[in-house]
C-alpha cells in the first residue's frame, strides 16, 4: 500500500471562506466517492494555530504505484487539482506502509 499525503498553504490574502476555496474543499471532499483506486481517503481543515502550520489535509491510501498514477491522472482528481492551483501551494509525501 501507498500512502499519500498533500498539506495545502492558502495564498497570502486568501481566506477559508472565499468562494474559490470553498468549492475546492467540496471537490477534494468528494473525491474518495469517485476514484475506484482509493482504499482511504480523508481530508479536512487544519485546527493547530502554529505558524509553521498548513491549512488543509489529504490523507489517502492507493494499492500501489499504477494506482497511485491511476488516481492521479483521473479526471475529478485534476479538475480539483486546477481549482486549488488558483488560490493554494502544496507539498506531498508518498510512502510505502
Amino acid at each position: 500500500m501507498i500512502r499519500h499525503l498533500v498539506l495545502f498553504k492558502l495564498n497570502e490574502g486568501v481566506g477559508r471562506d472565499d468562494p474559490r476555496v470553498v468549492a475546492g474543499a467540496r471537490a477534494f471532499a468528494s473525491l474518495g466517492d469517485q476514484i475506484e483506486e482509493l482504499r482511504f481517503w480523508e481530508c479536512g481543515w487544519n485546527i493547530s494555530d502554529r505558524p509553521i502550520a498548513h491549512d488543509f489535509a489529504i490523507n489517502s491510501a492507493v494499492e500501489d504505484q499504477d494506482a497511485l498514477k491511476r488516481y492521479l491522472e483521473h479526471p475529478a482528481h485534476q479538475a480539483g487539482v486546477a481549482q486549488w492551483r488558483e488560490f493554494a501551494t502544496w507539498v506531498i509525501a508518498d510512502y510505502e506502509f
